[in-house]
């Protein structure tokens, strides 16, 4: 049976690594959005850094998921210190399980503080996409699809939780 790929692209304000009291709540607000969503009906898994470190995402070791890749939109830096994203790439049952974990509980809560922490941008933030069972996507597969998306808009190919 088919799962689902969910990609999630935005551009912070501050690097990931800003001492800031709103980069601070940002984390903290994620990791236990993870985990709430780690726990949620319909999902399968997400890419995680075998270290783990925060800003560690362009030279982490990311297993199956494939090595870490941004939209060509992207301009910010590319270092720990410069590094001003935030990106997941998880695997789901179905597009309703993604939908009520995005936008339900604490990952509504932390949606409803979007413009406290990124950039607004005309670029879609999210694209969805089916890939085979026991196939895991990669970084590259949720870039591309992102950007599809964006020159082109919705099609089965790259789709969004309302197309």
């Amino acid at each position: 049976m088919p799962q689902l790929a969910l990609y999630t692209f935005g551009v912070l304000k501050s690097p990931l690594v800003d001492p800031a009291p709103l980069t601070r709540e940002f984390y903290d607000m994620g990791e236990a959005v993870y985990r709430n969503i780690g726990r949620h009906p319909g999902y399968i898994a997400r890419a995680e850094a075998a270290g783990g470190d925060r800003g560690l995402l362009f030279e982490a070791d990311w297993g199956a998921w494939g090595e870490f890749a941004v939209p060509a939109w992207y301009d910010k830096g590319r270092t720990v210190e410069t590094t001003a994203l935030a990106a997941t790439l998880s695997l789901w049952t179905d597009p309703g399980s993604a939908s009520d974990a995005v936008y339900t509980g604490p990952h509504r809560k932390a949606l409803s503080r979007r413009n406290d922490w990124f950039e607004r941008t005309e670029h879609p933030n999210h694209v969805l996409w089916w890939v085979p069972d026991g196939v895991t996507p990669t970084w590259r597969d949720g870039v591309s699809r992102l950007e599809h998306l964006n020159a082109h808009g919705p099609a089965p190919h790259a789709f969004t939780f309302r197309h």
